[in-house]
């Protein structure tokens, strides 16, 4: 597992969090994504790509990136929504893990294998579209 650090091509041109290519699951507790993270692991998923995100890391590396956002002006996408969402279930204490996973193939291997765990809110990024996994 590698440490979380929001990379430029992270964010939209406004600065919101946007990870193309990623999935970012949350987790109610930090044991349960512990376990997710070593079923992938056990699947052939390398820890390289994977970053578990404790709930303060959640809120202050990924929710601070819509704190400019307090008015609601229209937005092209539900990015500022989503990121929100995240906020709000890492303030009741949940863990996220933001996974590397390009391909449609890749996504399907990865919710398989996690099926069963206890997934409280997932999302897949991809060019232009946020896809609900979980919701």
């Amino acid at each position: 597992m590698k440490p979380f650090a929001i990379e430029p091509g992270m964010l939209t041109l406004r600065g919101v969090f946007y990870p193309t290519g990623h999935l970012f699951l949350m987790f109610p507790t930090e044991q349960d994504a512990r376990n997710a993270e070593r079923a992938l692991e056990d699947a052939g998923h390398s820890g390289e790509h994977i970053c578990l995100l404790t709930p303060a890391e959640i809120r202050d590396k990924i929710g601070r990136t819509v704190a400019s956002e307090d008015a609601p002006l229209p937005s092209p996408g539900t990015e500022v929504e989503t990121v929100r969402r995240f906020d709000e279930l890492a303030h009741q204490g949940h863990y996220g893990l933001l996974i590397h996973a390009p391909s449609h193939d890749e996504t399907e291997h990865i919710m398989q294998t996690l099926r069963g765990h206890p997934v409280s809110y997932g999302q897949k990024y991809r060019h232009l579209v946020i896809e609900d996994l979980v919701t």
